[in-house]
């Protein structure tokens, strides 16, 4: 016989022809893999951009009202709105654990019931915050602001509670649908959501000049469009398999997912919170108005280019989850890998932009030549903590994904407020650096705290991970028989 008839005859391959066989494979592995993440991260970037545009507009229409009027509604949404939204996100971020790896595990059932449960424990946060809103008039009084501002704002915040009140429902709604991969409809909501409130603001407050509560109302009102057309799609046959009606299991295990989804809030909280500090220091540090106008203007571009890697974080969380549930240790710690890969590239064209083309950011903010100086020394600065924040939300979506939200709100706290704030207070002000100074020990809690959780994520033992997903999967089924 033939060496074609005895197949163990046959000549291995060469070693360069098995290199690149196994390179081809990797590379198809990576692009399926991104294509993966793109597919949750590109419709939950969509959505982010357009609620937080939301905010934007009505900013926007506001400034026809009168100065005061604008500088009501930009405090009240830049601060109580701010730490609402932070921790409600985080707090939400419990579902995309819990769903996520239920989904992975093929248990569909369980997520229904892991989202109800979460409208519960975050409605019931929501009204715990509710004095934050009620007493904003006092609050802001207390922190130093002129009294006329100080009422007008109180009286915004308080007619933005349905604002508030909307968060425990549509950040529920939304991750309950990216957990199954059904990110589309959460993309097509928020879009048809966006261009709704932009006519109804052009109407109400640019041609019939409602006053400012008029204008809060509809800002109310267009995030309450957003939680009814992703409610109505998930009762009414969007979801058949994960959506069986309203359940009594939703208030079983109450307390566990309670300490979950405040780690979770904490840890999103004390991010969202850290660099808008930026802005309060010049009124400390006796800066010019110059000054606080340049922060703003870095702050609002790093608020905008901050919702690309939130939609990583959440396109990271999804799939480590799912492949933790599914059993597969290899698969999550490849898509974090391939989450990392994807937000540098998206990380550096960030900084290349800021970098080559800072000039032309800043006119499109404003005219003053002192501004644009300003903002020019601070764009190095900021290019490069734009791109540490590409890198850090996808840890943070692999800690989402493995449900390590406690320890890294841990983490955040020491990075951010033991290391980086005392930090810039020493170069800020007790050294002759001021603003420039403040930022770079900001910057270095950044550094910190994206050192510990690389460390924290190369160190990970998957296969533990994929066993404490199992086992949590599991309990949490047999509950809910």
């Amino acid at each position: 016989m033939g060496e074609a008839e005895h197949p163990l005859l046959r000549p291995a391959l060469p070693q360069n022809a098995l290199e690149q066989h196994q390179h081809q494979c990797l590379l198809r592995r990576t692009c399926l893999e991104s294509k993966k993440i793109w597919q949750i991260a590109g419709p939950s970037i969509f959505s982010r951009l357009a609620m937080f545009s939301m905010t934007v507009i009505t900013q926007s229409f506001a400034g026809h009202l009168g100065e005061l009027n604008l500088a009501a509604i930009s405090i009240a949404c830049t601060f109580f709105i701010s730490i609402s939204f932070g921790f409600l996100l985080g707090m939400a971020s419990a579902v995309e654990t819990l769903c996520g790896q239920a989904y992975g595990a093929k248990q569909y059932h369980m997520l229904g019931i892991y989202m109800q449960r979460s409208w519960i424990v975050l409605f019931l946060s929501s009204i715990l915050l509710l004095p934050m809103f009620i007493f904003a008039t006092p609050i802001l009084k207390f922190l130093g602001q002129p009294n006329g501002v100080a009422e007008q704002s109180g009286l915004v915040a308080i007619w933005l509670i349905p604002f508030h009140l909307s968060f425990p429902f549509l950040f529920t709604l939304q991750r309950f649908l990216q957990s199954q991969l059904k990110t589309a409809v959460i993309a097509w909501v928020s879009g048809i959501a966006l261009a709704i409130h932009a006519f109804v603001s052009w109407v109400f407050v640019y041609k019939m000049k409602v006053s400012i509560v008029g204008t809060a109302l509809i800002l109310d009102f267009s995030w309450w469009v957003s939680v009814v057309g992703l409610l109505g799609y998930v009762v009414f046959g969007g979801c058949p398999q994960s959506w069986n009606g309203f359940s009594v299991e939703a208030f079983v295990g109450l307390w566990e997912f309670f300490k979950l989804s405040v780690a979770s809030g904490a840890m999103l909280l004390l991010e969202n919170f850290y660099y808008r500090l930026l802005v309060i220091m010049p009124g400390y540090m006796h800066n010019t108005e110059v000054a606080v106008d340049a922060l703003s203007v870095c702050v609002t571009i790093y608020a905008w280019e901050s919702m690309i890697p939130l939609g990583f974080l959440a396109a990271t969380g999804v799939r480590v989850s799912n492949e933790l549930g599914a059993g597969n240790a290899k698969g999550a710690k490849f898509a974090a890998l391939v989450s990392v890969l994807n937000t540098l590239v998206v990380g550096f064209i960030s900084w290349l932009i800021i970098m080559m083309l800072h000039e032309k950011l800043a006119m499109i903010f404003t005219t003053s030549l002192p501004v644009i100086r300003m903002f020019n020394e601070l764009a190095i600065l900021l290019a490069f903590t734009i791109l540490l924040n590409c890198l850090q939300p996808i840890l943070s979506g692999v800690a989402v994904g493995c449900g390590w939200q406690a320890p890294v709100a841990y983490i955040n706290i020491g990075s951010y407020y033991i290391v980086g704030i005392p930090v810039g207070i020493l170069l800020g002000w007790l050294l002759p650096w001021g603003l420039i100074g403040m930022w770079t020990g900001m910057l270095s809690g950044t550094i910190v705290q994206t050192l510990i959780l690389t460390a924290i994520t190369t160190r990970c033992d998957w296969e533990k991970e994929v066993c404490k997903a199992g086992i949590l999967v599991r309990n949490e089924a047999a509950l809910a028989q």
